[in-house]
């Protein structure tokens, strides 16, 4: 079984292993859009799983708070008698991201922000974003749901046509949280591509440089940069499906400001000869002469912060 949340559309559908359609449900996600940071009440986009499954054998309306039934039983009377509580009913299905750095550790975990799939009171609209972040169900919906699904079921949350490459997220990451989503796309450009060996690509530095990392709105690194302690920028990698489209002055105009919080009082980087132009507007400067590296002609560049 597959879980697929679509933001744009606002279902939940259901899909077994070949693919096939078993259920659609209308759902209800975060009023304040989509987002992965602690505190943001926007629901996380990418692949997670469901780590805990709570409520079951539960009457259907029953209220749970932190995860434990009240005894209670949502009816419109108790509803009325508080209209700002956020009501977790019938069953829970706990997510936890499965993408460290985007929806998994630090201030972006998925599971350490309570982001459930959950009922809500039948009064609580569905087909609209209204949530604090997690995704409501009707209640004989998540029961049936509850069911049918076991815990490790994959769920992608999805922003559909809500997204685009100029709201994809950045993150700025040390190593250990980003390494298993900066590596592929590395190995893909700069090893595959660039015909880098990966033993240059991948050396101690990385486990000193800050990583600037863009995400696509399944949670997938597409473009990433380096901040090396020496005060260089590395180099910036965008996957092919993804180039044209501002990826790359994104991470330029993002590593310079990050070199500026951190206190640098310059930025170097390297750049092959007929890229320098791209740098310029970023107040890059050639230094010295042009010379040979990997047997193309590269330019020695730095930008005064």
């Amino acid at each position: 079984m597959r879980i697929l949340v679509d933001i744009s559309r606002q279902t939940l559908n259901l899909h077994a292993e070949d693919g096939a359609l078993l259920r659609e449900y209308p759902v209800s996600t975060a009023a304040l859009g989509v987002g992965e940071q602690k505190g943001s009440f926007q629901t996380p986009r990418g692949r997670h799983v469901i780590r805990a499954k709570i409520g079951a054998g539960l009457p259907s309306g029953a209220v749970l708070k932190a995860r434990r039934p009240t005894g209670e039983i949502c009816t419109p009377e108790l509803v009325a008698y508080a209209p700002e509580r956020d009501w977790i009913l019938s069953r829970i299905l706990w997510l936890s991201g499965c993408q460290p750095g985007f929806n998994r550790l630090g201030n972006c975990d998925t599971m350490a922000r309570y982001i459930y799939i959950h009922g809500t009171p039948d009064s609580e609209p569905m087909g609209a974003p209204k949530s604090h972040g997690c995704i409501r169900m009707r209640n004989g919906d998540v029961i049936d749901l509850f069911e049918r699904v076991a815990l490790g079921t994959e769920v992608l949350i999805r922003a559909g046509d809500a997204d685009s490459p100029a709201s994809f997220p950045l993150s700025i990451l040390d190593w250990r949280r980003g390494w298993c989503a900066i590596r592929p796309l590395r190995e893909a450009v700069f090893v595959r591509e660039h015909g880098i060996p990966a033993e240059l690509e991948f050396d101690e530095k990385d486990q000193l440089a800050t990583h600037l990392v863009l995400w696509n709105g399944e949670g997938e690194a597409v473009a990433c940069a380096r901040l090396l302690r020496e005060g260089y920028l590395g180099r910036i990698g965008v996957l092919p499906a993804w180039r044209g489209q501002g990826l790359g002055k994104r991470l330029v105009a993002a590593a310079l400001e990050e070199a500026r919080r951190i206190g640098w009082k310059e930025l170097r980087l390297t750049a092959m000869a007929n890229k320098t132009a791209f740098y310029l507007p970023f107040g890059f400067e050639p230094v010295g002469d042009e010379f040979e590296a990997a047997g193309l002609p590269h330019q020695a560049m730095r930008c005064f912060l």
